[in-house]
């Protein structure tokens, strides 16, 4: 699934790119014998230049593991990756992506190295790619990392087991600003933290994509902070993404029945409309991705399914402009 402008006669590719993208691990099930989970099964979606992918769904639909194979923290089992239209396939491609690329990790307490000081913490890719001719050099591009995300100089010699969650994220995401990416996996980043903290930190992961034209791929299970933030949001179900739309779209007019079960189950300020909106309850528990469904992998849990639905996994199709539905029965569902 791509997306190409044409500028001045040339073809202008998206920043990321994800085509069929695969990630397994092989688990032991004794006698010798070892079989596929599934965690990431045939994912494509593409993110542009100061854009907002948001990325949703239940714990263990896969949603952190397309981020850490975005980044090959895990090597792809198949399918590409691709940045600015050229594939990620060798070790010097993979050097070269993660100096325009990085990663903030959703707990704040296990993602520091409690043994260094914030400033080593914050330099750290700095000194991996060896962006600075100088100490002086590399403390003050330190100390300005720290004023982007709102800490205080004095911090620097402290240790991270003296911050709180907030500036620990803080702190986390100063890491990774650090080799002035062009894109950033946001991995649950806020859900650690209390809910007054995780305006501020939204709030600051917004402008800094304004002021630095950041693109994100932000992962998230809270259908609010997602909707605040991206630009477009991708619904995943064990393993594959089932929607995807602009993010007022995809709230406003969802067509997959598990997005329509996600979005009803989200908290409404306003009590009238509140009670006037319909809960939509999911029966079954979620299959595990060691024993995934046949066909669609919703379909043990659809009050829409048919036989169609265990014979073949729906086609990822684009049913009206960007908004794109596997489903086999979407008339039935709207």
């Amino acid at each position: 699934m791509n997306e190409f402008e044409l500028i001045n006669g040339a073809e202008k590719f998206p920043l990321i790119e994800a085509r069929d993208l695969k990630q397994y691990f092989n688990i032991n099930m004794g006698l010798f014998k070892t079989k596929p989970l599934k965690a990431v099964d045939g994912v494509s979606f593409y993110i542009n230049e100061g854009e907002t992918l948001g990325l949703v769904g239940e714990s263990g639909c896969g949603k952190t593991t397309v981020g850490r194979t975005l980044m090959n923290l895990y090597k792809p089992t198949a399918g590409e990756i691709l940045y600015r239209g050229r594939p990620i396939l060798t070790k010097h491609d993979i050097n070269e992506f993660r100096k325009k690329a990085a990663m903030v990790f959703q707990d704040p307490y296990s993602s520091l190295n409690p043994r260094m000081t914030v400033a080593d913490i914050i330099a750290e890719p700095l000194d991996v790619h060896r962006m600075y001719k100088s100490a002086e050099e590399r403390r003050e591009k330190v100390l300005e990392l720290m004023s982007h995300v709102g800490l205080n100089s004095e911090h620097a010699s402290r240790y991270a087991h003296e911050f709180s969650g907030g500036q620990r994220q803080r702190i986390g995401i100063a890491r990774a600003l650090a080799i002035s990416p062009d894109f950033i996996v946001c991995d649950e980043p806020v859900s650690a933290l209390d809910v007054s903290i995780q305006a501020q930190v939204i709030n600051m992961f917004a402008e800094l994509q304004e002021k630095m034209g950041l693109s994100y791929l932000f992962i998230a299970h809270d259908l609010l902070v997602v909707r605040h933030i991206s630009h477009r949001i991708a619904v995943m179900y064990l393993g594959k993404i089932v929607e995807m739309a602009d993010a007022r779209e995809i709230y406003d007019r969802p067509l997959h029945p598990y997005s329509k079960a996600l979005i009803s189950a989200v908290p409404i300020p306003d009590p009238k409309i509140a009670r006037a909106n319909e809960r939509i309850p999911l029966g079954g528990d979620i299959p595990s991705p060691l024993n995934a469904p046949s066909g669609c992998p919703f379909r043990t849990r659809c009050p829409y399914a048919t036989a169609a639905c265990a014979e073949a996994m729906p086609e990822f199709k684009e049913v009206s402009s960007g908004h794109f539905v596997a489903c086999h029965n979407m008339d039935k569902v709207n």
